[in-house]
């Protein structure tokens, strides 16, 4: 997306989002390593991965932070950002996706603690189809179009086939696994679905901002800060819940901290 210029409260907004997102992801990870050892050792293993999952999340922020201040530079009348020739990289984004969006899926299915058969064949499943979901919305992601019928569009639906894949495993074979759970188990595993759905939804609409018309520096501040929203969503908060159902599923196996550790 070729940007000459933003105004100083586009650029600010942008930047402190990216800042905003750093910290709650670094916050994120130590409240998983600290709560570690209040969950039975058998679930430890998903929030070893939800740490590993905000930290490779805050990795590529500090990248997107560092490439989006190197790619506008406050004009000499210090009224505006202008475009320094350097691109605004936002592959970052894509490569942090496609490593962490399969491990969001995993962690979900290890702390459910399903049968070794079926939580395999289901991870096999989920994360071909996550890979699949965003390596074909990156290409679209290249292109800027206006219109729902173009080249990204076209990209956009390809990439919508594996997340409705996605929606019917979690909704369909996962949500039928979870009949034997504990019933406060089950209703957080029903709003961690909801979150996925609200959050996963959330970056195709925000993928399609230029179709809403939408063009220029506002098409580009409202992309930026709608997946910063929705990775924080998605990864953090995600992680933070499957923490509570991993604590609920300890507590009904009568697992105690105190007993742990006397």
């Amino acid at each position: 997306m070729d940007i000459t210029s933003l105004s100083l409260g586009e650029y600010s907004l942008v930047y402190n989002m990216l800042s905003f997102s750093i910290a709650a992801m670094l916050a994120a990870g130590v409240f998983f390593i600290l709560a570690r050892d209040r969950v039975s050792p058998k679930y430890r293993i998903s929030l070893v991965i939800s740490t590993l999952v905000v930290g490779i999340a805050a990795y590529h922020y500090f990248r997107i932070i560092g490439s989006w201040t190197g790619a506008f530079e406050l004009s000499s009348a210090g009224t505006e950002y202008l475009s320094s020739g350097e691109p605004f990289n936002d592959a970052y984004r894509y490569v942090d996706w496609l490593l962490t969006v399969p491990l969001l899926l995993v962690e979900l299915v290890l702390v459910l603690d399903l049968s070794r058969s079926k939580s395999s064949s289901m991870l096999t499943k989920l994360v071909i189809a996550a890979v699949f979901m965003i390596a074909l919305g990156y290409p679209g992601e290249l292109l800027s179009a206006d219109s729902m019928f173009s080249e990204r569009g076209f990209w956009g639906l390809l990439s919508t086939i594996p997340f409705v894949y996605i929606l019917y495993i979690l909704f369909g074979e996962l949500g039928s696994a979870m009949e034997g759970q504990p019933e406060r188990v089950r209703v957080l595993f029903r709003n961690i679905r909801l979150l996925l759905i609200f959050t996963w939804g959330f970056y195709p609409i925000v993928y399609m901002a230029p179709f809403f018309g939408l063009t220029g520096s506002s098409s580009l501040v409202t992309i930026q800060v709608g997946y910063t929203i929705a990775d924080v969503l998605a990864k953090a908060g995600y992680g933070v819940m499957i923490y509570a159902i991993a604590r609920e599923k300890s507590l009904a196996e009568g697992y105690s901290v105190e007993e742990a550790y006397a």
